[in-house]
């Protein structure tokens, strides 16, 4: 058995400097053609150093809990009086919804890749790889206005505070973008002390939630009258308990952004330390470490949720939670400043701006994740977005254009944030029900059915109520699909084999030709006859000048999934009707080709000589037909890959077309 291999670097090579070293710099971990690393440095997933799941649970949790720092206000603001009930049915759907559903996600797709992997299970070919795109543009939506809202977000308790200095009202784009800056100078530098890091705010930020809950719910239950006026209101506007419930499922789509973790969770799984007796193909103690996290991440949120959203709207006059008030988007710390101290409040609005800040850094190790898995396997994106700082730049760009675009404001972000967080969510449903179906579990099928249905119905209800987070989610889409086919049909000419193995009979065939070239000629695997070999030999034989008693190998390339890219190639040879075949399954056909020829090349260091028949057909049906399906134009393809892949003519295995 052969297999192409990387050469080994050379040490007493003298180090680049200028563009080269630059290049380098930006390109390192480019190496990682699996995409498994989750930041800048990481080579692959051997290499990446574990943490325990609660430490991982902070990374996601900056996300997670740091919508604390809006989520309040964004309750009382859309519900009012009746905050606290629709703030239950969001904690019921968190802890009896996405919690399951998640936590089933984790055992089966724990490399990272989220509900997206196991649907693209489910469609093969072209049309799986269209809905990934598509799943894709969300989560791109999802993670990018995590970034761009969460910084915004920040700059808004940076503006507000009262000890800032008045010179900082309407430069929120400015610190915005400067926030955003500082996030990718982290992930350019290295991302090994990030959990670290994010253990510490999450501590810091947590505690001093709850120092601020419980003053609150001191402050609510010495405060009777507050109480009061509170449930005077709730009954003057819902005096029927059923109209009560009623309007709190209306309006929880409102309050989706609290479910904004999980799919960050399941992101960066791979992060978390297992047992030492797990294996790859089945991380049974990365798993449980998984459900752990997600549970404790929900179980703690649920309960600040609850707690806050009661003593805001009891505490807080309505009026403070509109546009332009001092409880819009930073409830908590209106409470903090208001009922512990100008100082403790600075110390709050510190940490909040912290943690929100920090936000991005999940977004973008989510985003770091799902990108290098799916775009350059499927060809769709260039050879060095898997390289982790040139995305960073990227991704970092764009979040400046959508700051820009929407003037740093969070509200404006919102409908965008929660449409891509809902539809993740409903996919993710969706995804452990058709599993739950496919493994005959008749009771799980039933359960993640309906939680599916209230997923699609939150998803459907936030689009009408804010079309505007479909329009920027379809900007993603759309930018995703362009791009990516852009970048599939200008990289087509390229060799798509990861690796290229020759069985033993296959080298075996080789071997009884001493020196001179190897005649190799290629055949279509649809006519398997007798007859078919023969003709095919014939003809080689009398318009390519072979020597009559010429024993010729035979390559067969059967295509499987012609939407594949990247692939690993194993050469089998067989024996048919007496004549050698060399038989290979790739997405392919001229690239496989290709690949093949130069392989054979550097194993037994005889030149291939290719014999093909001229296609028949439209030139340009056949150029699509290479495309989207594999074939078409074999011969003049195969020469334009080897073009590519071998500069050097007098190396290039020889292309015969007759």
């Amino acid at each position: 058995m052969t297999t192409l291999s990387r050469p080994p670097a050379d040490p007493s090579a003298p180090r680049p400097r200028g563009r080269q070293a630059l290049k380098d710099w930006l390109l390192f971990g480019l190496q990682d053609s699996k995409g498994t690393h989750q930041g800048p440095g990481a080579v692959s997933d051997a290499n990446v150093k574990k943490h325990s799941w609660w430490q991982v649970m902070c990374l996601t949790g900056v996300d997670y809990f740091s919508t604390l720092g809006y989520q309040p206000a964004i309750a009382a603001l859309a519900a009012g009086a009746i905050s606290p009930l629709a703030t239950l049915v969001l904690v019921i759907v968190t802890l009896l919804g996405a919690l399951p559903v998640y936590r089933r996600v984790a055992g089966e797709s724990h490399r990272g890749e989220g509900s997206i992997a196991m649907l693209e299970r489910l469609l093969p070919k072209w049309g799986g790889k269209l809905f990934v795109l598509v799943l894709l543009g969300f989560a791109a939506t999802d993670f990018m206005i995590t970034m761009t809202l969460s910084a915004a977000d920040a700059t808004a308790h940076v503006i507000q505070n009262p000890l800032v200095s008045g010179s900082l009202q309407g430069q929120n784009v400015p610190i915005t973008l400067f926030l955003l800056a500082l996030l990718a100078a982290v992930f350019l530098r290295g991302f090994r002390e990030a959990i670290n890091v994010a253990v510490v705010l999450v501590a810091l930020y947590l505690a001093l939630n709850v120092v601020v809950v419980v003053t609150s719910l001191f402050q609510v239950f010495t405060h009777p009258l507050a109480v009061g006026d509170w449930w005077q209101a709730l009954s003057t506007s819902h005096g029927n308990p059923l109209l009560a419930v009623a309007f709190a499922l209306l309006v929880f789509p409102k309050l989706a952004l609290g479910l904004s973790g999980f799919e960050t969770g399941v992101a960066v799984m791979p992060q978390i330390r297992g047992n030492p007796e797990d294996t790859e193909d089945n991380p049974v103690g990365r798993i449980q470490g998984t459900r752990r996290l997600l549970t404790t991440a929900a179980v703690i949120m649920s309960t600040f949720l609850i707690t806050s959203s009661f003593t805001t709207v009891v505490l807080i006059p309505a009026q403070e939670f509109q546009p332009g008030g001092q409880a819009n988007g930073r409830a908590l710390a209106f409470l903090a400043h208001e009922y512990l101290g100008v100082g403790f409040g600075s110390v709050y609005d510190i940490s909040t701006i912290a943690i929100l800040w920090f936000a991005g850094a999940s977004a973008m190790a989510g985003l770091l994740n799902l990108v290098p898995r799916y775009l350059p396997r499927y060809g769709m994106a260039p050879g060095w977005a898997r390289a982790v700082r040139p995305l960073v730049l990227v991704f970092t760009l764009i979040g400046f254009l959508i700051t820009w675009l929407f003037d740093a404001n969070v509200d404006a972000q919102g409908g965008a944030y929660a449409t891509g967080v809902l539809v993740l969510m409903t996919s993710a449903a969706v995804a452990v029900t058709l599993s739950a179906r496919r493994k005959a579990q008749h009771k799980w099928t039933v359960g993640f059915g309906i939680i599916a249905v209230v997923f699609i119905y939150t998803t459907i209800v936030n689009i009408i109520e804010r079309p505007e987070g479909i329009r920027i989610a379809a900007v993603f889409i759309a930018g995703i699909i362009v791009i990516s086919l852009l970048s599939r049909i200008r990289r087509s000419f390229e060799l798509h084999a990861t690796q290229v193995h020759l069985d033993y009979q296959a080298l075996a065939f080789m071997s009884e030709v001493l020196d001179g070239p190897l005649a190799i000629i290629s055949h279509e695997p649809l006519r398997l006859s007798a007859e078919a070999y023969r003709d095919k030999l014939t003809s080689a034989i009398e318009v390519s000048h072979l020597p009559v008693d010429q024993q010729a190998l035979f390559l067969e390339v059967i295509v499987d999934d012609s939407s594949d890219f990247e692939t690993e190639l194993a050469v089998r040879g067989v024996t048919r009707h007496g004549y050698r075949i060399l038989e290979v399954h790739g997405p392919v056909v001229p690239n496989t080709i290709a690949s093949v020829l130069l392989h054979i090349r550097d194993v037994t260091g005889l030149m291939p000589h290719i014999y093909f028949r001229w296609t028949e057909g439209n030139p340009v049906i056949n150029l699509l037909k290479f495309l989207f399906l594999g074939e078409g134009e074999i011969a003049p393809v195969t020469r334009e890959v080897l073009r590519e892949a071998e500069p050097d003519v007098t190396k290039r295995p020889w292309v015969h077309v007759g």
